[in-house]
């Protein structure tokens, strides 16, 4: 079927309307009608050619929510008119290690991102700027119905980004955990970790987003644009979790860590980052990554944001004004994510 969709038509060009071909549904394929669509920060990277070449056009959008509207035949985890949600990926080997683990997002022959990536059929993925789109039944979650279903579609990236460390490393009662950067990451960080138990405080560039850190969850705020912060919080955090797209100085981070803390990073620079060992064995401490999660894991933490009543903090626009959104991104003028309208497609 032939779908309306905004799409780059090539590197850093301006997204334009279009229309793309959307497979039939086969047996374990759901059809989905879109109802929103985030924006992330990866779709400017992509788009902007800043992750290497592209397959353009790319129709971008890897945090998806909508309406089921068919199942193939071997379906059954879906029906004709539930609310379901599509993240990052859109199938994997299903066979390797990891994936039988749990963790299809490191697929041991590469998980199928939603856009442009190949998928197993040789074809190059298309993602949620779009009116429709058709997933393998295992790659498509549960959005329950304690989530505004606008607010719900970042979570499909961004909440799942921040959950998955947090997870991993055990934030809850009892452990000090700081967020780097007060952005669309950084924001579902800062929820979720507060739910958890954690003690929270952001460290942002400057104070100026520092009501909305305490609203969102925060027990403490700091301006990281003052040298003495780093004084004062020497030793303290048994996680960081970095959110922010940009280079920062590792080493300083780090000596925010007590003994066997760990400092994550989730945020995806263009430019590689910069490390100095003795950081990390003058207090054993750790340097770490983390890139999204599994679909078990995924539908548990939009289970969790359900039960504790998060979504994310949202501006909702039709389709038309996605490259001015991409503008207003990348000028950190957005609390916290962009969300499209998929109606405004058709």
């Amino acid at each position: 079927m032939k779908v309306n969709a905004y799409a780059a038509p090539a590197a850093g060009e301006p997204l334009a309307p279009t229309t793309i071909e959307r497979r039939a549904v086969g047996p374990n394929d759901v059809l989905i009608e879109i109802e929103f669509a985030g924006i992330c920060h990866s779709d400017i990277h992509t788009v902007n050619g800043d992750w290497g070449p592209q397959p353009f056009p790319v129709v971008p959008g890897h945090e998806i929510v909508g309406r089921v509207t068919e199942v193939g035949a071997d379906v059954s985890r879906h029906s004709v008119g539930d609310r379901v949600g599509v993240g990052c990926m859109v199938n994997s080997c299903g066979e390797c290690t990891n994936c039988r683990n749990g963790d299809e997002q490191y697929c041991a022959q590469g998980m199928v991102g939603t856009y442009a990536a190949t998928d197993r059929d040789g074809t190059t993925t298309q993602g949620g700027y779009s009116t429709h789109v058709v997933v393998d039944a295992d790659y498509v979650l549960t959005v329950p119905d304690g989530i505004d279903p606008a607010a719900a579609a970042p979570l499909l990236c961004a909440g799942i980004t921040t959950y998955a460390p947090l997870r991993k490393w055990e934030a809850g009662p009892g452990k000090k955990v700081a967020v780097v950067g007060l952005g669309g990451l950084g924001h579902m960080a800062v929820k979720i970790a507060h739910a958890l138990g954690a003690e929270v405080t952001v460290l942002s560039q400057s104070l100026k987003k520092q009501e909305d850190g305490l609203r969102l969850g925060a027990d403490h705020y700091f301006a990281t644009s003052d040298p003495g912060a780093f004084e004062t919080l020497a030793g303290r955090f048994d996680l960081i979790v970095n959110t922010v797209s940009a280079k920062i100085d590792l080493d300083a981070y780090l000596g925010l860590l007590a003994v066997d803390g760990t400092l994550v990073n989730v945020g995806a620079p263009a430019e590689p980052l910069d490390v100095n060992v003795f950081s990390l064995i003058g207090g054993r401490r750790s340097f770490a990554g983390s890139m999204i999660g599994g679909i078990a894991l995924t539908q548990e933490m939009l289970d969790f944001c359900a039960e504790h009543h998060i979504g994310a903090e949202v501006e909702v626009i039709p389709a038309e004004k996605v490259n001015e959104a991409y503008e207003r991104v990348l000028a950190s003028d957005v609390r916290y994510r962009f969300v499209i309208d998929a109606s405004t497609l058709s």
